[in-house]
């Protein structure tokens, strides 16, 4: 009789399966990253998806989904990704189905992309508000903003001559 699934014949003789393992659920961080295309590898739509994820906001994003249970494997690299040590999540599927309230894979990396996609516009947002100047009627303290005492020189002097 024919098997269907590969064998493999391990040194003391006996043959292993390389059919997917049932109890773990693998999440690769290219999954979630919104620079790839669908056919280069990404996973979830360009709303639960962002530039360039790390393991760790991956992770993060899973924790606020409700996962709890997760082993990461930070020196892993996709198969048609080799080059690239993206590193990946290994969960239990039956704890993550429960937890996002989906009975799929899709519907559980969508769970988390939304939450990774939420945290990376709340920091964007962070970030625009502390580097935000004075307000465009304020003189007074756009003009304490422009001081040009404390600077060398600049470059206009140096093409003129001047010291």
């Amino acid at each position: 009789m024919i098997s269907r699934r590969p064998q493999v014949i391990r040194h003391t003789g006996e043959s292993v399966s390389m059919a997917a393992k049932r109890d773990e659920m693998t999440l690769w961080t290219g999954y979630f990253d919104s620079k790839l295309s669908r056919s280069n590898g990404r996973r979830v739509p360009k709303q639960a998806s962002i530039p360039k994820p790390t393991l760790e906001s991956v992770v993060w994003a899973a924790r606020n989904a409700g996962v709890r249970k997760m082993r990461q494997e930070p020196e892993a690299s996709h198969p048609s990704r080799p080059h690239a040590k993206e590193g990946r999540l290994v969960m239990p599927p039956s704890h993550v189905f429960e937890v996002t309230g989906t009975s799929s894979k899709e519907g559980a990396m969508q769970a988390i992309g939304i939450a990774l996609n939420r945290r990376s516009k709340e920091a964007k947002e962070q970030g625009r508000e502390r580097s935000r100047g004075p307000a465009k009627g304020d003189r007074r303290r756009r003009a304490q903003r422009k001081s040009f005492k404390h600077r060398q020189g600049s470059q206009r002097k140096k093409k003129f001559g001047r010291k």
